[in-house]
């Protein structure tokens, strides 16, 4: 604590000296240094206004935040530092020599706390591209006449300085309230009427479950005025009675189906033990996760499944470009599977990768409960992927556990946690808390990774820098054009990353999510790593042959002549344009005044549920996440798009950073594929086939749509809370 209010005066301090600026960006069309206040509420989350010394205007400019090129949708830091590239247009800065001996002007970024400085480049008026990274929670920009354009620091006279959007977010003073323990969680008795409890599978009403205070961060002191607040719907958990033998859920296994050939799998309740403790949870065939279906491409299998759940559902097949009838969306492509209903799903795999299946029907209880699994499908020996010495397939998940050790309740007739999506505070790796792996040294080993859980963007490290190597591969329909070396692996909810690392030195290596979540009452960024899991490699030398050229950062050859295709539409204008935005009515009023409080920055990433209080209270009776189409105002269900085969369309979707609570958001779009072209204006250069694009908050992203399968299908944000609001749309395609 005495650390946050130390670093807390001393941002104080620089801003009453002048020395950051925190002023809203000017508005289209007006001069630099006449900031408009009108839009203070809503400030631009990627771009800095760059204000001159007092005597040296109007001289000024702006610093847009671009994307630091990665494979990835965000691009941080092993430890979970956003990076950026700065792009700078400067105008009215004199001859540096008018100011002394100086012969050029040189571009910084610093802290807040001016330490340390990292050089840009040399800069003076015009443009300037490219200039960074830049990887600081908080930042300051400062551009100085120097000398020479080699100076490795800033000695000369300061001309211009501008701050990031995130040193907007100062202490609340008035919320500063230290917090011990997680704070209340007596339950509250609630009346929930004439619920139909056995006909949910909760039991007798008296062994209901029932509604305590979230769980929170030790970082995050809780909102004074929300500890009596407590979540509207009837809380629901899977339940089995005191004679009830319950199967132990085991892990998933492999099941290799050839062309013709058919699964019977069973969604039901099983049994989970977690650190000793027992849970009833969901699984498909009474594994946790589901079975992995391993598939040739091209081939086509049968999977006839039974619903043993008390909740109405379906299986959705995500990123297959299957047959629109067997995408598994309730109410659009089939009906629900009622409790003890059967359906028939004819799954076809026309491109080799790593895909996966879950509900499309509240998924938000069902896939949290563990209805999840993986489906790996094969191309012909040889012409996909590099030797290695073994393969691995990890599943990442998080579980939200009360503060009694059971389960946090889900919502009966409504989702919860509809602002931020459900943070779990477990993390689950294949369904356990500890994932371990054997190696020797010097082994390659492939891991096939898939986000499953309903709302958390990992950032998945695997191990201590220089004792090991990782390059990613592919992702969500293909190889990546190029391979590329990383230090971590940022992957959103449904997006999958095919990476291989080699462990170089024996000894325990920590798979771990670094992240630097922002906590909005104090106004900084704090450090959580949660250790997955250890990969422990012995002495013994594995054998180089089992993965020859592992140094060598292949191209893929049918991955670049497959986009080249496509190549002459990626600077077209965009055909359609979309809007990612939300809105909130009849949140309590201390909640309202929290959010309104915090519309000042909103981080590219929410790497944590920061405000659990406000978060899980929240249900879509309050909260409509939407997808606006601005052309023509229509939202959500009521956009109207229809395409045939063949169509190449160019899609612009924009992430309001004018939003009440502006997120980032995955966005899948079922039954085609598509090609990332642009973040905030700069150009993807290294392209892969994706099915699902995280869009942090504030973001502007361009993609290229192939139109090759007909039938209707769903676009949608993949927080399932998001999607339970209405965050979704149908387009259809024309045979």
């Amino acid at each position: 604590m005495r650390e946050r209010a130390e670093s807390c005066r001393t941002l104080a301090t620089l801003l009453a000296a002048g020395a950051l600026s925190v002023a809203p960006l000017p508005a289209a069309g007006q001069e630099p240094g006449t900031p408009d206040r009108s839009d203070w509420g809503a400030p631009g989350l990627n771009r800095v206004a760059l204000y001159p010394t007092p005597d040296l205007a109007p001289a000024g400019g702006t610093a847009f935040l671009r994307w630091d090129p990665s494979p990835f949708g965000v691009s941080v830091t092993r430890d979970g530092s956003q990076r950026y590239r700065l792009d700078l247009e400067i105008e009215g800065l004199p001859e540096p020599g008018s100011l002394g001996e100086y012969r050029t002007y040189v571009a910084w970024a610093t802290t807040p706390i001016m330490d340390p400085v990292v050089r840009l480049g040399e800069v003076g008026n015009g443009t300037f591209a490219g200039l960074g990274p830049v990887a600081f929670d908080k930042f300051v920009i400062l551009i100085s006449a120097e000398p020479s354009a080699d100076v490795e620091r800033r000695t000369g006279r300061l001309a211009l300085r501008g701050a990031s959007p995130s040193t907007r977010i100062l202490p609340d003073n008035h919320l500063m309230v230290p917090v011990t323990g997680t704070g209340e969680s007596a339950a509250l008795p609630m009346d929930h009427g004439a619920m139909d409890h056995a006909a949910m599978g909760h039991g007798p009403a008296s062994d209901e479950p029932a509604w305590s205070h979230p769980p929170m961060l030790p970082e995050t002191p809780m909102v004074p005025g929300l500890g009596h607040l407590r979540p509207e719907p009837l809380p629901f958990l899977p339940r089995a009675t005191a004679d009830e033998a319950l199967p132990d859920a085991v892990p998933s296994q492999v099941v290799r189906l050839r062309d013709g050939q058919t699964l019977d799998l069973i969604a039901g309740r099983v049994r989970r033990t977690i650190h000793g403790r027992d849970y009833v949870m969901y699984g498909f065939n009474g594994q946790y996760p589901g079975p992995l279906i391993h598939v040739d491409q091209d081939s086509t299998i049968f999977v006839n499944f039974e619903n043993h759940t008390s909740w109405p559902t379906a299986i959705h097949w995500h990123g297959l470009r299957l047959d629109n009838a067997f995408d598994g969306v309730p109410h659009l492509t089939q009906d629900p599977v009622p409790p003890g209903g059967r359906f028939e799903y004819r799954l076809f795999f026309p491109d080799a990768g790593l895909y996966w299946y879950h509900p499309h029907h509240r998924e938000e209880v069902q896939q949290d409960l563990g209805l999840y699994g993986n489906m790996l499908v094969e191309a012909p020996p040889d012409t996909w992927y590099a030797p290695v010495h073994r393969e691995e397939i990890l599943m990442l998940d998080d579980l939200l556990i009360a503060d009694d050790g059971g389960l946090f309740p889900f919502g009966t007739e409504r989702a919860t946690h509809s602002l931020m999506g459900r943070f779990g505070n477990l993390m689950l790796v294949n369904g356990e808390p500890e994932y371990a792996l054997e190696l020797d040294r010097g082994e390659v080993v492939r891991f096939f990774l898939t986000n499953v859980s309903n709302t958390r963007t990992f950032n998945l490290s695997f191990g201590e820098p220089g004792a090991h190597r990782v390059k990613v591969v592919g992702s969500d329909l293909s190889k990546f054009e190029r391979e590329t070396w990383v230090d971590s692996v940022a992957l959103a909810p449904a997006e999958r990353y095919i990476v291989e690392v080699r462990y170089e030195t024996a000894g325990e290596h920590a798979l771990e999510n670094r992240v630097r979540p922002l906590e909005h009452t104090f106004g900084g960024y704090f450090s959580r790593v949660t250790r997955l899991g250890t990969v422990t490699v012995g002495d013994r030398d594995a054998d180089p042959a089992g993965a020859p050229g592992y140094d060598e950062l292949r191209e893929h050859a049918p991955v670049v002549e497959d986009v080249a295709r496509f190549r002459s539409h990626f600077d077209r204008e965009p055909d359609y344009e979309l809007l990612l935005t939300m809105d909130v009515t009849g949140l309590d009023p201390a909640i309202m005044q929290r959010m309104r409080a915090d519309r000042v920055f909103f981080p590219a990433v929410e790497w944590a549920d920061t405000m659990p209080m406000m978060n899980s209270v929240a249900t879509p009776e309050e909260v409509r996440w939407i997808v606006r189409e601005p052309a023509t105002g229509r939202e959500d269900m009521d956009i109207a798009w229809r395409f045939q085969i063949g169509d190449v369309v160019t899609i612009r979707i924009e992430n309001d950073a004018a939003a009440l609570h502006a997120m980032q958001h995955p966005f899948h779009i079922h039954g085609q594929r598509f090609l990332v072209l642009r973040r905030n204006g700069a150009p993807v250069t290294n392209h892969v086939f994706k099915d699902t694009v995280l869009i942090a908050a504030g973001e502007t992203v361009d993609l290229l749509l192939e139109i090759t399968n007909p039938g209707k299908w769903m676009a949608h944000c993949h927080i399932a809370e998001h999607l339970e609001t209405g965050m979704r749309f149908v387009f259809e395609v024309d045979p």
